[in-house]
């Protein structure tokens, strides 16, 4: 039942009529001198006609008896002074996160003081800018650019180059995402954060990611891929209720080159060192494990770092916020001296074809194993061309495919069955 209001016949209904007052004894001659007075005042003003003061003075008797008035009157008021009194008045919804922080960006901006969400973003955009600009540099075209909105709450910047001189296909994006876990994905993150709630039907989320891969088109030069995120929930009152970062990087080659894959894991291991003398170990053992398509045997490439889940059990946040951007930003130093390297040596048709044989490993590890590529396809609101933007442009599916024995093929499938230590 929604809470009472009190409105204007109910208060009008405690007062009594005019005629229930007291009255004083009023002699004639009074009465007569007090309308002389009356009328005078009128009749002084000009020609304006005397107001009739009749319905004031005698009212029209109430239809209903005051007893009735009175029965109907007190238990409204009543009713309405319970309503106030137990708090029983619709209150407003608070703001959601999405909506706190897209206030706090128009009003301050972002600072070191902002929330990590905040700062999170501002980080992933920046970095997406510099990497598309340095790409740019060594392809020669330029990237399109696509700005998105997610009617579930967020949005993103995909970034594309397709058949350009050096990347057959390229992708860069960051995604900005908010929306509601349902109870049924709150269930299964619990497995890994405790702090997140079992009995709640749903919770307010937050994802924030920069994810890239790139496909060259010279068979000498390797694939890469990258992606770093950070997950946020809150509770009904917006608190921070649970939070985690993730992310890696891996190179995949067609034709291996030792110094590529030396270089590449010495690189994101100064960054790993720098913070913890354990992550690399742990993180590379991560990658080669994940990164595998297990009904094949072997690794996708010759690995990098993965960690997920990383909170508050590892490090604090502002450790792991350390680390994630030492990580990312360690990747141009990681990949340009590669690709330069590699993307103008001459090549075979031959070579070309072992390299549509090993995009198309590369697939079927997306489709197949991927839990990112999973889960976006899955969530609500998918922009689908975003999430399958990690594919190559072209790839093939040979038939019982084995390469000959003693050749650089070869090699490189022993390695992807024994993945190896590379500093």
């Amino acid at each position: 039942m929604p809470p009472l209001r009190p409105s204007l016949w109910s208060v009008r209904a405690l007062e009594l009529p005019i005629r229930c007052a007291p009255r004083e004894t009023v002699r004639p001659q009074t009465l007569a001198k007090s309308r002389n007075q009356v009328t005078r005042r009128y009749v002084s003003n000009g020609p304006e006609k005397p107001k009739d003061l009749s319905s004031w003075r005698d009212p029209e008797p109430s239809k209903w008896p005051n007893r009735i008035r009175l029965f109907v009157g007190v238990p409204l008021i009543g009713a309405v002074v319970y309503s106030m009194l137990t708090n029983d008045i619709p209150q407003a919804e608070s703001p959601t996160i999405a909506e706190k922080d897209a206030l706090l960006k128009r009003e301050s901006g972002v600072s070191t003081q902002s929330p990590m969400r905040l700062r999170m973003e501002a980080f992933l955009k920046k970095n997406q800018k510099e990497i598309v600009s340095e790409l740019e540099k060594v392809d020669g075209g330029k990237f399109h650019i696509d700005t998105w909105d997610r009617p579930e709450g967020g949005g993103g910047i995909t970034c594309v180059l397709q058949d350009g001189k050096v990347f057959e296909k390229a992708g860069v994006n960051t995604s900005v995402v908010y929306g509601r876990l349902p109870r049924a994905a709150i269930q299964k993150m619990r497995v890994n954060h405790k702090a997140l709630n079992p009995d709640v039907d749903s919770l307010e989320f937050f994802a924030a990611g920069l994810s890239m891969v790139l496909h060259p088109h010279n068979p000498n030069a390797p694939t890469v891929h990258l992606n770093y995120r950070y997950f946020e929930t809150a509770d009904e009152l917006g608190n921070t209720n649970s939070w985690w970062y993730g992310g890696g990087c891996d190179l995949t080659p067609c034709y291996l080159y030792d110094e590529d894959a030396i270089h590449f894991h010495s690189k994101i291991k100064e960054a790993c060192d720098k913070h913890d003398k354990d992550y690399y170990p742990r993180f590379k053992k991560w990658c080669d494990e994940y990164f595998s398509n297990k009904h094949r045997g072997e690794t996708r490439g010759v690995g990098g770092i993965f960690f997920d889940d990383l909170d508050d059990t590892d490090k604090d946040k502002e450790q792991l916020f350390s680390f994630v951007q030492d990580c990312l930003s360690a990747f141009l130093p990681q990949y340009l001296p590669i690709i330069n390297r590699r993307k103008d040596m001459p090549f075979t048709d031959a070579m070309k074809q072992w390299q549509q044989i090993r995009r198309g490993r590369y697939v079927e590890f997306n489709l197949v194993h991927d839990r990112g590529t999973a889960f976006g396809l899955h969530a609500p609101g998918a922009r689908i061309e975003s999430i399958l933007i990690s594919l190559p442009l072209t790839a093939r599916w040979q038939y019982q495919h084995v390469p000959e024995i003693g050749t650089r093929e070869e090699r490189l499938v022993e390695v992807l069955k024994k993945p190896r230590e590379w500093v």
